[in-house]
């Protein structure tokens, strides 16, 4: 089966895709769902995959830049899967916007820690639905993304 799209066609759609990501995001964060340290890495990104694309429709640049857009995708799609994993404490986080714990601080040490805790954690669900978080949501679209801007490289590749 073969998509009835030229791959210019699909790399509008993988600029709309990641441009979309990035829209929804900006959106929640707009009604308060502040972004953590992951939330914020996850964006660029996309923005790159968007600008890649845009540069690639605008200047007709070779088929070998889409490529990179996949590469963008692969990225943030990767670091979803990392910041879900961070959320379901399956990995340790990074410390700039995790919890160190307590455990045989002293009070000192206790303080220093509170006051240098960031105001969002990753290590927190902020928002969730039927238990599927914002990172999950990122990681498989994304992952979608890459398949899409490869289908788009494969077509531009054939001439199509």
């Amino acid at each position: 089966m073969t998509l009835p799209l030229s791959s210019r066609q699909m790399v509008a759609l993988a600029v709309a895709g990641s441009a979309g990501l990035l829209i929804g995001a900006l959106i929640f964060q707009s009604l308060g769902f502040a972004p953590c340290e992951l939330c914020i890495l996850q964006r660029w990104p996309h923005l790159a995959a968007a600008l890649i694309g845009a540069a690639y429709l605008a200047l007709r640049l070779p088929a070998v830049t889409l490529i990179a857009g996949a590469l963008a995708a692969a990225a943030t799609s990767a670091l979803g899967v990392y910041h879900s994993g961070v959320e379901r404490h399956i990995f340790e986080g990074p410390t700039s916007c995790t919890s160190n714990g307590v455990t045989g601080l002293n009070a000192t040490d206790l303080l220093a820690q509170i006051q240098t805790a960031p105001l969002v954690r990753c290590d927190e669900i902020v928002w969730d639905i039927f238990g599927i978080t914002m990172p999950n949501l990122n990681a498989v679209f994304s992952a979608g993304l890459v398949v899409w801007w490869l289908i788009a490289f494969a077509k531009a590749r054939r001439g199509a």
